[in-house]
């Protein structure tokens, strides 16, 4: 749990602080970077304590059968799938094709086409990733602390 609060601590910072006074594309990226590591880590954890708990045989090596798993254990969350939604999309994030609007301003936005659909990741957009990613980490201590 520990790691995951170190995380979410960066996060938070790039979000409130660095992205109010820089206003870039790459904060942006960044920011969606260090949620992944952060769900990365959760995954992990969730993983570790389901096997501990007997819920699961085994954990997989591969990071699909992770999510996969994770979402077995998690199917009545509806936040939590969707926030494993967004992990697959921040894994690719590097890869898919961006487009950078209105950089240094107040409405910074990240135009990023994944799975044929243009998705804008601006300041209100973020918030909204957020408080998704807020509701997972919640999820997560409540499983790990149970």
């Amino acid at each position: 749990m520990e790691d995951i609060i170190k995380e979410k601590i960066s996060a938070d910072h790039l979000l409130y602080v660095s992205l109010k006074y820089t206003k870039t594309c790459d904060v942006i990226m960044n920011l969606l970077i260090r949620w992944k590591e952060m769900i990365d880590v959760s995954i992990d954890s969730i993983l570790r304590q389901a096997k501990k708990k007997k819920k699961i045989s085994s954990i997989p090596t591969n990071p699909v059968g992770k999510i996969e798993s994770v979402k077995k254990l998690f199917a009545k969350d509806k936040n939590f799938l969707e926030v494993l939604k967004l992990y697959e999309m921040f894994k690719k994030i590097r890869e898919l094709r961006c487009e950078r609007i209105g950089e240094f301003r107040k409405n910074v936005n990240l135009k990023v086409f994944y799975q044929g659909k243009e998705i804008n990741i601006n300041l209100e957009q973020l918030k909204i990733y957020s408080d998704q990613v807020e509701k997972f980490i919640t999820s997560t201590k409540q499983f790990l602390t149970s």
